[in-house]
């Protein structure tokens, strides 16, 4: 027998006891396994019961911690039909908050016989989004057990809470981002019962003006006359909405204070009873950074808009205003132009004094960029 051969058949030889002994080790380890399963099974249900029980001491030690770490008060949980929340908070954003500044709590008050829906409004960014969201964490903290961040919480009971929050589309579907926010706002509608909660934010925003109004109207109607009489809270910014308190008994309207001081807004984030008239989107535009040519020019298409009294009128400023700009001459005494409004605001920001030459060439060049 040649080496070569040898050592072949050695190597085969050796590879074969490795795959049996790997063979065996599986063997092996599955007899133990199932020997272990079958010696256990007897004990199954007294492992359960323990793990349910540390599951809940586990829960409710959590609660613990949390309630007395952030101040958290014992709510009361009644079979009524009302919710009232004194001083309420929003558990996660009063802990992310910058060292030294306080949440600003509210009170809330719903029922199903005085105050059953309310229409809040105010300015973008003050607060209304979480107004709603807090509520929603309150009711459902107080039901699973756990003290709430509230100096006082009277809760009857919820057996569902609806929210249509947010925007988002179902491309696969051929759903538009409104068929989306309709499909699910139809669906609160169809399954509503006298113990629910209703959250809707900005329902009816993501088609005409006139189209959401009608839509987010007709909404609240049915919610008011239906008999479930669910407990609801509407954020819009559809201020005709406020009327509704005139001819609804239990539509309220409630907003989210401002305070408005050399032409800029302070959020105070209070709740206070009556209607907003204000969004003051345009001032949220300025703080995201739009350039100031944009927030100017919306500024001014605002009040053109605010001077039309009438609806029939509306469209008349708005097609001025679309006129203006069609056929466009650049001219240095036509500041009302956008692009000239940009070169300005461009050069009134350079610091000439500090502007090397290539930093000088560079901005020019960008302005003629602006010209074509």
């Amino acid at each position: 027998m040649s080496a070569e051969r040898y050592i072949t058949e050695e190597l085969k030889e050796y590879e074969n006891k490795i795959l049996g002994a790997e063979e065996k080790i599986i063997n092996l380890e599955t007899k133990l396994f199932n020997d272990l399963v079958l010696s256990i099974l007897e004990y199954i249900p007294a492992i359960q019961v323990n793990s349910s029980v540390v599951a809940k001491l586990d829960c409710l030690q959590a609660f613990a911690v949390i309630s007395t770490q952030n101040n958290y008060s014992r709510p009361e949980l009644e079979n009524s039909g009302v919710i009232e929340i004194s001083e309420g908070r929003h558990p996660v954003i009063e802990r992310q908050l910058p060292p030294g500044e306080s949440y600003v709590p509210n009170d809330l008050f719903l029922d199903t016989d005085d105050q059953q829906i309310i229409i809040l409004t105010g300015p973008n960014m003050s607060g209304k989004s979480a107004l709603l969201r807090q509520t929603a964490l309150i009711v459902i903290m107080a039901q699973t057990g756990c003290f709430v961040p509230a100096r006082s919480a009277r809760i009857g009971i919820i057996d569902k809470i609806f929210t249509r929050v947010g925007a988002s589309d179902n491309i696969s579907l051929g759903e538009s981002t409104f068929m989306v926010e309709m499909n699910e706002t139809a669906s609160i509608l169809n399954n509503l019962s006298d113990r629910s909660l209703v959250l809707l934010d900005e329902i009816g925003r993501g088609t005409s003006t006139y189209d959401g109004i009608s839509i987010a109207w007709a909404m609240v109607e049915f919610l008011h006359e239906n008999k479930c009489r669910a407990k609801t809270l509407f954020a819009t910014h559809y201020h005709e909405l406020n009327e509704m308190e005139n001819s609804f008994p239990r539509v309220k309207n409630y907003n989210v204070s401002i305070k408005e001081l050399n032409n800029k807004v302070i959020f105070l984030r209070k709740l206070k009873r009556g209607g907003s008239e204000h969004s003051f989107g345009i001032h949220v535009a300025r703080m995201a950074g739009m350039p100031r040519s944009v927030v100017s020019r919306a500024g001014e298409i605002l009040k053109e808009l605010e001077q039309s009294h009438e609806k029939k009128e509306l469209t008349k400023p708005i097609a001025n205003l679309a006129g203006h700009r069609e056929g466009m001459q650049l001219s240095i005494f036509q500041l009302d132009d956008p692009v000239l409004k940009q070169i300005r605001d461009e050069i009134l920001d350079l610091d000439i004094n500090n502007l090397t030459p290539v930093e000088a060439l560079n901005k020019l060049y960008n302005i003629k960029k602006y010209l074509k």
